[in-house]
């Protein structure tokens, strides 16, 4: 018969054991926080017409979105909860975020064209909302992992901030018009059918040996120090583009080596 000092042991074991797993459960809701947080930031610093720091703010609220699912994903702490969280912080980041950069990027001295901004910006807003709702409600366990149907919103707000990190100081005058297209193209994509690939392996390596990803991301992180915006540029658009790029250049898939493509699968 258990004495009560072996009763009180098993409880204060008990009480650590269910705090801990609380503070692990809420461990992603925290990246979810800051990707919000950092989206909100972009919104306020965009507004005052500091777009390069606007873009800066959106891809680190992207570099948040990607690790609170890891985390998420290595703590066991997915839930409905942290699902619906997570959508609601996308909209912020990368609906309302990104298009209000754009906006207020277009349309400085330009009000007879606002109407064009107004329009191009509420249907990226509206394509994020409708994207992030529809992949919560057609969450299928049989689906391939691998990929997302429609472009990723994190990955449509990349586009916007390569571009505008890339080129907000070379514009003048209607030379801004190209603003629209960018909103317009990503925005339509996240609505569609068109598979992405989610690199979701990336960030929890099947294998259980991380040395392909830590590598890309060493090289990523190197490529971002040396060469921001063509680095910036390169992934943004190559992965907008990446449904038709794949196909052609998939031929020199045969040069990559097994343990590569054995990370990436």
């Amino acid at each position: 018969m258990p004495t009560r000092r072996t009763a009180t042991v098993e409880f204060v074991r008990g009480s650590v054991r269910g705090s801990r797993r609380r503070a692990l459960a809420t461990l992603p809701s925290l990246f979810t926080l800051a990707n919000m947080g950092c989206g909100f930031g972009a919104i306020l610093v965009s507004i005052r017409g500091e777009h390069g720091l606007a873009a800066v703010l959106i891809g680190l609220s992207v570099l948040f979105d990607i690790v609170d699912g890891a985390v998420a994903r290595k703590v066991g702490a997915v839930t409905p909860f942290g699902l619906q969280f997570d959508s609601l912080a996308d909209l912020v980041s990368f609906g309302l975020a990104p298009s209000l950069v754009a906006f207020t990027l277009f349309s400085e001295g330009r009000e007879r064209w606002d109407v064009l901004a107004w329009l191009a910006c509420f249907l990226w807003v509206a394509c994020a909302a409708i994207r992030l709702a529809r992949f919560n409600v057609t969450i299928d366990p049989t689906a391939d992992k691998r990929y997302f149907t429609g472009l990723p919103s994190p990955g449509a707000a990349a586009v916007v901030l390569a571009s505008v990190f890339a080129f907000d100081a070379q514009m003048q005058g209607r030379d801004r018009l190209w603003v629209l297209l960018v909103m317009a193209v990503p925005a339509l994509l996240m609505v569609s059918n068109v598979r992405y690939r989610s690199f979701r392996s990336l960030v929890s390596p099947r294998s259980g040996r991380p040395y392909g990803p830590l590598a890309v991301a060493v090289a990523l992180v190197a490529a971002l120090a040396l060469a921001p915006v063509v680095t910036a540029i390169v992934l943004a658009y190559g992965y907008l583009f990446a449904p038709v790029l794949v196909p052609v250049f998939s031929p020199l898939g045969r040069l990559v080596p097994a343990s590569l493509k054995e990370a990436l699968s």
